[in-house]
């Protein structure tokens, strides 16, 4: 049976997350240690007591996210739970080139602490914001974002998420004005999101260029036995890529997975396990394919349970 594993992004997290599997299992109680060891950072308490204005920093969102998928990844893994394949959304991709062994999880824990970092405080000036479009066709979304952006306003296309949801980040008038228009076109929903910074676009290019020097440091090991999914363009990473340039460009580019959910399907995936806070992600794929087994493992009963059916 084909199984993908599917790793969280920013805007999952909530205060408490991954306490009660820290608790039970002692595979998932050393990922917390270690990650707070190689950071220098009490990531357990910024998890499990939060509180939530400081969980919410980006530069603390994405180490306590990725945190808490791992610790769940390790129970997982040593009850011989194991997928063929693996993708993210934007910070979740580290959990599946960590997971693929194309990074160590040392390297990832130190990266993602200074992407959450860059991304979180070298931000441009002006306001921005973001904001989900539900039930639009992206092509449209893209028009009135080019319609708008003639005005001398700054907006785009951040996040193809689905079919069906799309996020756009920019300036918060020009945001507010395509979420109004957008509205008027038969958009179902138009969401402003709570997030920091205009992520995923070239407004973000300062943290790009920092991360950059991060990046410099770290040795890759590509693995041709789990494939990952790149958000840059919805693909597998292969042999000659160079990563390095991905990761960086990651940053300030569109999350593409709409692109990744297609490959996956293409592929005959049969279980979507998503590991981690939230269930964001199995929903995009709901979207798209109705008949789709989904798990969301984040909690002891929801891992308890997808253990006893899958023994």
């Amino acid at each position: 049976m084909k199984r993908a594993f599917l790793f969280p992004g920013q805007g999952a997290q909530v205060v408490g997350m991954g306490k009660d599997i820290y608790e039970k299992y002692e595979e998932a109680k050393k990922v917390y240690d270690e990650a707070s060891n190689i950071s220098g950072l009490d990531v357990k308490k910024l998890c499990f007591e939060g509180p939530e204005e400081e969980l919410n920093k980006t530069e603390n969102t994405q180490i306590a996210i990725l945190t808490t998928s791992l610790a769940i990844l390790e129970v997982l893994k040593a009850n011989g739970i194991t997928a063929d394949m693996a993708t993210g959304l934007s910070l979740g991709e580290y959990g599946a080139l960590i997971y693929a062994g194309i990074i160590s999880f040392e390297d990832g824990i130190k990266l993602i602490q200074k992407r959450g970092y860059y991304m979180g405080n070298l931000l441009p000036d002006e306001k921005f914001s973001m904001a989900a479009i539900i039930g639009l066709d992206s092509k449209k979304i893209e028009e009135v974002c080019r319609e708008i952006a003639k005005e001398n306003k700054f907006i785009v296309v951040a996040n193809y998420n689905c079919s069906v949801q799309t996020v756009i980040s920019g300036e918060e008038d020009a945001i507010d004005k395509a979420m109004e228009k957008l509205k008027e076109m038969g958009a179902k929903r138009a969401i402003k999101l709570n997030t920091s910074g205009p992520f995923h676009t070239i407004k973000l290019e300062k943290a790009k260029e920092a991360y950059e020097k991060e990046l410099e440091n770290i040795k890759f090991h590509m693995n041709n036995e789990i494939k990952v999914i790149k958000n840059l363009d919805g693909n597998y990473y292969h042999e000659n890529d160079n990563i390095k340039e991905i990761l960086a460009n990651h940053i300030i580019s569109p999350v593409r997975f709409d692109k990744a959910i297609k490959l996956m399907e293409e592929e005959q995936v049969e279980e979507y396990l998503e590991i981690g806070p939230g269930r964001t992600l199995t929903g995009f794929v709901k979207k798209e394919n109705k008949k789709a087994n989904t798990y969301n493992i984040n909690n002891v009963e929801s891992l308890e349970k997808y253990l006893e059916e899958h023994k």
